[in-house]
């Protein structure tokens, strides 16, 4: 297995910098059982065949938005990806100080999983963005559904339908096809809260 050092897609504990993932044997292994070949994984994914070769041979890390589309092409969340190969039993409590964090290279917003793993129905997460901070460069769609509530700060919710602006206590909820993105359009740091189903990460 190859260790990634996070620069790409980190998911950690507090005080773990790095985790042994394979992402790319997980991808062949789930385009295989679909009998997709790398030209259909490709194609459905609307990414290069020489990316998806590189992906699954470990010789690059994806892009958060990149492994959203090759997650849904195959099924799958992207917590697929990075769940743990020893299924063993889970402390339902998560304490504040173990929360497992998720971050990409493309933004300094931080997800924090208030759920003990990404293999879950429903995606719970606390989510710190810094003044002017975004949670992607471009508006994003998944499937299902999302609502969230701000707990400091001042959050613009920018989505294909209209723009949204969320005080301390305002919350909202639409649907995750609808494109979407989250913009820290106050003067300090800010908080919210969001659950989404199913999970997009």
């Amino acid at each position: 297995m190859i260790k990634y050092l996070l620069d790409k897609y980190m998911i950690e504990s507090i005080g773990v910098i790095s985790l042994n993932i394979d992402i790319g044997s997980k991808i062949r292994l789930l385009r295989k059982d679909l009998n997709m070949s790398i030209t259909d994984l490709a194609k459905s994914a609307e990414l290069s065949t020489g990316l998806i070769s590189q992906i699954e041979r470990n010789i690059v890390v994806p892009s958060v938005a990149s492994l959203w589309k090759v997650a849904k092409s195959l099924n799958v969340s992207i917590g697929y990806f990075f769940d743990e190969e020893n299924k063993v039993a889970v402390n339902p409590i998560v304490k504040r100080e173990n929360r497992k964090k998720i971050m990409t290279s493309n933004s300094s917003a931080i997800y924090e999983l208030l759920t003990p793993n990404l293999n879950r129905k429903i995606e719970f997460l606390h989510i710190i963005l810094e003044k002017d901070d975004s949670s992607t460069k471009e508006l994003i769609t998944h499937e299902g559904e999302e609502c969230g509530i701000v707990l400091e700060g001042k959050l613009l919710v920018k989505t294909a339908n209209g723009d949204y602006i969320l005080e301390e206590g305002d919350s909202i909820y639409f649907d995750s096809t609808v494109p979407h993105r989250y913009i820290n359009i106050g003067d300090k740091t800010c908080t919210s809260i969001w659950a989404m189903t199913p999970p997009s990460f």
